[in-house]
């Protein structure tokens, strides 16, 4: 593969060197970052952990699965909170040849009962707290003889399984690495769900060093210094890049979190630990604005901040670097590509766009004849690039509906502006024909959390007789209650702002939207209760 060289608003982008042949990423790493062995990889809620003790830890476990038996190109199934455990199991597994398979922790015994029948894992980790859901499920599901592997248990409870750290403690550290390629299995993820059933997406250990490169150093700016914390989880592609693939491909440290990331939780961190970097989603921005515990500018580190999961609003961009002095470059990735191919760069953030293409990703918006979309027309989004995932695990219809060549299509409707920034549109699924016309229900979304009263909004189609109509779904700041005049005035408030047939026609206020771990609005949910 010839190195990547791409330019962006006539700025060049040196090449980028591909990964050799022989590819471990994990063994990357660590070769990387011998020469940090005594600086801090790791802070997460209990303890600090060095460069070094990282790859020991998980050389270690690598050394370990072989001892387990365990082979290269079987699966682990992860169910593992946010700590330095879940890095040391997922490089571990990638420095054995294993293929870790990253899961949701916010899941259900019935979803893992489907995970661990899908991948044939060989063994399962899972955190102590999420003991209960994983051994139900490891009773109900078919399996050939999965282990159970227990991290951080409650100690005060009986264990029938081997507990993580003990083996870990107890294991030699694997001599080499397996004799990986960039092109190798290195892991799954699990899609979020947000349309349905989630797929085990499969990427390569070359894929990991793609992002890095390509997003995290020239858009990012991350460096040895930066002290990185990420709202989204490990078990999120997003969070993924966020917390193990970027501060470790630059020798950064990271900041862990098990706890959910509520407001006060994230305020705890960028307080204490004063990070640099902080990666978020639109929901929890909004949250934090909105919170009495804000806290002041001088209290807190972030230089830069990214959005992905849903677009952000041009509100939130703009009231959160007024109050913090840091722009938040939002952009968008998928579980198939890995990480963010769409992004704002620092200075030059236009809040409600998703920005530019990556340096080293391709963009097409084609109608529904495949052909592209002028300036200004919405159309399907398509993306190359050297991050994108071999395929959707023993689902082969998914995998060629969405992987067509070098090319996959991502299932989001975008319209490019003439200065060549995108806007979001949507899903494709989610696209609503009202009157003839379609409307985009992000569109609708974004002008109604520009009102005062609105903290959230989700917009879906409901039958009227046999017709489209638009109904939106709002979450209201705490000093405002619901009323039938506020319904009134909110539906003026877009009718003013769009065209006459995009307004919403009912106004339902509620609590909260239903959203997937990874902050994305699950509109299906909201359709199923119209």
């Amino acid at each position: 593969m010839e190195a990547l060289l791409e330019t962006t608003a006539n700025r060049p982008v040196a090449p980028i060197e591909p990964p050799p042949a022989l590819f471990n990423f994990a063994a990357y790493l660590f070769a990387l970052n011998e020469p940090r062995a005594g600086k801090t990889a790791y802070i997460d809620d209990t303890c600090v952990t060095t460069y070094a003790e990282l790859e020991n830890r998980a050389r270690r476990f690598a050394g370990a699965l072989r001892t387990l038996g365990v082979h290269p190109e079987e699966r682990v199934l992860l169910v593992m909170l946010d700590s330095v455990a879940l890095p040391v199991a997922f490089l571990g597994a990638l420095y054995a040849g294993v293929v870790p398979v990253v899961a949701n922790t916010l899941l259900t015994s019935a979803d893992y009962v489907y995970m661990l029948t899908h991948s044939h894992a060989r063994a399962v980790i899972a955190s102590g707290p999420l003991l209960p859901s994983v051994t139900q499920a490891l009773e109900s599901a078919e399996h050939d003889g999965c282990q159970l592997i227990v991290s951080q248990p409650d100690t005060g409870e009986p264990l029938l399984a081997p507990v993580l750290e003990a083996l870990i403690d107890a294991a030699a550290p694997a001599a080499r690495a397996a004799a990986t390629g960039g092109d190798d299995i290195a892991f799954w993820l699990y899609s979020s769900g947000s349309t349905g059933k989630p797929k085990g997406t499969v990427h390569t250990h070359a894929n990991l060093y793609w992002t890095a490169e390509l997003y995290a150093k020239p858009i990012l700016g991350i460096v040895e210094s930066d002290v990185v914390f990420s709202a989204a989880k490990l078990f999120f592609a997003y969070g993924l890049g966020n917390g193990l693939t970027f501060p470790l491909s630059v020798g950064a440290t990271a900041i862990l979190m098990a706890e959910r990331p509520t407001a006060d939780a994230i305020f705890a961190r960028l307080v204490k630990h004063r990070p640099t970097v902080f990666y978020g989603v639109p929901t929890l921005y909004a949250n934090m604005l909105v919170s009495a515990n804000l806290p002041a500018r001088s209290d807190v580190a972030m230089r830069v901040c990214t959005s992905a999961g849903e677009a952000l609003p041009r509100e939130i961009g703009e009231r959160f670097t007024a109050h913090f002095g840091c722009e938040i470059l939002d952009g968008i990735g998928s579980t198939e590509m890995l990480h963010i191919f769409l992004s704002n760069r620092a200075g030059e953030v236009e809040y409600g766009t998703t920005g530019r293409p990556v340096p080293g990703y391709e963009i097409e918006l084609r109608d529904d004849h495949g052909q592209a979309v002028p300036d200004g027309e919405v159309g399907d989004l398509y993306i190359k690039g050297p991050s994108a995932a071999v395929m959707y695990w023993n689902n082969r219809e998914k995998s060629r509906a969405t992987f067509l060549g070098e090319w996959i299509r991502s299932g989001d409707k975008y319209c490019r502006l003439p200065n060549g920034c995108y806007v979001y549109a949507g899903r494709s699924d989610d696209m609503l024909k009202v009157s003839g016309q379609y409307v985009s229900p992000v569109e609708v979304e974004m002008v109604l959390v520009q009102h005062d009263a609105v903290l959230e909004a989700a917009v879906v189609g409901v039958d009227h007789g046999g017709l489209v109509k638009t109904r939106a779904f709002v979450v209201l700041k705490r000093e405002f209650a619901p009323s039938e005049i506020l319904a009134d005035e909110l539906k003026g408030f877009v009718k003013d702002r769009l065209a006459p047939h995009k307004y919403p026609r009912d106004i339902v206020f509620v609590g909260d939207l239903p959203k997937t771990a990874t902050g994305k609005i699950q509109r299906f949910k909201l359709r199923e209760q119209s």
